[in-house]
């Protein structure tokens, strides 16, 4: 340790650029104040986008399961056999 010291010391200081009280890219510096509410153009189109997101969702949920269930038939779980789940096989002596 003691040989890095005298490298250590010919480092320039870093100055960190952290200031919590200063405004950052042009912004109103704010303190637990709460953002203007949006206007009602906006919320009404938000509403819109977000009916018909869930519209989307919703309708091709209905008509395409298979996104969801797989493209495959499910297996009869009666024909498996005990090997299969793992039963090992009853011993008759």
């Amino acid at each position: 340790m003691s040989l890095l010291r005298p490298l250590l010391r010919t480092v320039p200081i870093l100055k960190r650029g952290i200031s919590t009280s200063t405004p950052k890219l042009g912004g109103a510096w704010t303190y637990r104040v709460a953002p203007h509410p949006p206007s009602k153009k906006t919320v009404f189109k938000a509403e819109i986008i977000g009916a018909f997101m869930w519209w989307w969702i919703l309708y091709h949920l209905m008509t395409e399961p298979e996104h969801i269930t797989g493209e495959f038939e499910y297996p009869d779980p009666r024909k498996w056999t005990d090997s299969e789940l793992g039963i090992p096989a009853d011993d008759e002596d």
